[in-house]
């Protein structure tokens, strides 16, 4: 069984949803990220995902936008990105890392090497944003024997059996995207992403996770009442960019914030 899967296996039983916070590689120091990684799991991350920076994030709003600019500022490359997770598992060999990103980094350093390199830093799943499911099959194939996730977005938008196809390449668990637009955007309708839910859990027994517009703890836990795990991303990003002149902050103030969205998350 998959970290991802065991995991989430120990959530279930014991009636607690997962907690998915999202921060860039190399934002706004490369040296300030596997501190902060530990300090997100101290403050109650069951799972992280890390951004690998890219030029042109096409799915991302300004806020992660201004992230990968500020990471490729300082050349932070998909090796350095993997060089981090090799540090964290040094001290942590339970919490799952999930890296998202797009698919041209992947491409220049080829499936197979890629695959092989990451499993061996301790990366257990793999988000390509623009990878539509209908051409994933090669990596798939590149992933799975090295015991990688590959993870895939489900949009409002998704039809019916375009989930299930979705939903038959996954592993690991899926990421709705709650709301139609870019990180950050607004407008979260629980009442539909319940709706939305439901129709994807007739379709698959892996864990749905859900991310875009989640802002608060407040936000967080009405979506901890309907998804298997809380994915928050600008809303952390944001406050590191905020603290981008003073990094040695940055730490204990993304700790804290994850600290209050798992309370309010604990209380549903």
């Amino acid at each position: 069984m998959s970290r991802i899967a065991t995991r989430f296996a120990e959530l279930r039983s014991k009636g607690r949803k997962a907690l998915i916070p999202f921060i860039t590689a190399g934002d706004p120091v490369p040296d300030i990220t596997v501190a902060t990684m530990h300090a997100l799991v101290q403050g109650g991350a069951n799972l992280i995902e890390l951004g690998v920076p890219f030029s042109d994030p096409m799915a991302d709003g300004p806020v992660i936008q201004h992230a990968s600019e500020r990471a490729l500022k300082h050349n932070v490359s998909l090796r350095d990105v993997l060089a981090m997770v090799r540090k964290f598992r040094e001290t942590d060999a339970a919490t799952p890392v999930v890296l998202m990103g797009y698919l041209n980094p992947v491409e220049v350093m080829g499936y197979e090497k890629f695959a092989g390199e990451a499993a061996a830093a301790g990366v257990d799943g793999v988000l390509t944003v623009d990878m539509p499911p209908e051409e994933s099959a090669g990596l798939e194939a590149a992933l799975r024997p090295h015991g990688l996730d590959p993870i895939f977005l489900l949009a409002p938008t998704t039809s019916p059996d375009r989930v299930s196809r979705i939903c038959q390449a996954a592993s690991g668990f899926v990421y709705y995207v709650s709301v139609k637009g870019i990180t950050g955007a607004g407008h979260l309708d629980v009442s539909d992403v319940a709706k939305r839910l439901e129709m994807i859990r007739a379709r698959t027994d892996l864990p749905v996770g859900v991310g875009f517009g989640i802002q608060d703890g407040a936000s967080a836990a009405k979506i901890a009442q309907v998804a298997d795990a809380v994915i928050v991303g600008s809303a952390l990003v944001r406050r590191i960019e905020a603290l981008q002149a003073t990094p040695e902050k940055i730490p204990a103030a993304a700790g804290a914030f994850v600290a209050e969205l798992r309370q309010a998350m604990d209380k549903v």
